[in-house]
């Protein structure tokens, strides 16, 4: 069955929030490489940030679907002054290494070149995934040598590397 990616819609949100818990968190999140289950056992997400996701103008939740069926999804925000930013990017944990991700980064990358106007994409991966790290620099994203605060505190706290890559 042929693959399509597409901005979700509010009909989506309920099977795009499940995909994105099971590649984050809790035991099935283990059957694939890129979870933090190891190291953050609280939900990922809640229904409330995917609706307004999707109800911003400035943001799009760009999901990868086969079928009628969404095997992962990847955020990707204006956040301004041609800058934007990736986020909330997963596949359905027995579906990664196929490629899917790699899609799903190419098409925020373009809406946010295409249709923001970006000329610049930044992101933030907890410090201590460098497995993680070292695949977005495998696809010409760059370390900027910043940190940012994990956005929920934590004892001891976790910080957030900073990866930017420019637009062509």
């Amino acid at each position: 069955m042929p693959f399509e990616i597409r901005p979700a819609v509010a009909a989506d949100l309920p099977a795009i929030a499940d995909v994105v818990e099971r590649a984050y968190r809790g035991d099935t999140a283990r059957l694939g490489w890129t979870h933090e289950a190891d190291l953050l056992s609280d939900t990922r997400l809640d229904a409330g940030e995917l609706e307004g996701i999707v109800a911003d103008p400035g943001q799009a939740l760009l999901t990868l679907f086969e079928g009628a069926t969404p095997l992962g999804c990847v955020n990707v925000a204006d956040r301004g002054d041609g800058l934007a930013y990736l986020g909330l990017l997963c596949i359905e944990p027995t579906r990664q290494g196929l490629g899917l991700g790699k899609r799903l980064i190419a098409a925020a990358e373009g809406h946010a070149r295409d249709k923001f106007g970006c000329r610049a994409i930044e992101m933030t991966v907890i410090e201590q995934r460098s497995e993680l790290i070292a695949y977005y620099e495998r696809r010409g994203w760059c370390r900027t040598g910043a940190l940012r605060p994990f956005p929920v505190p934590l004892d001891p706290p976790y910080w957030m590397e900073v990866l930017a890559k420019r637009l062509a």
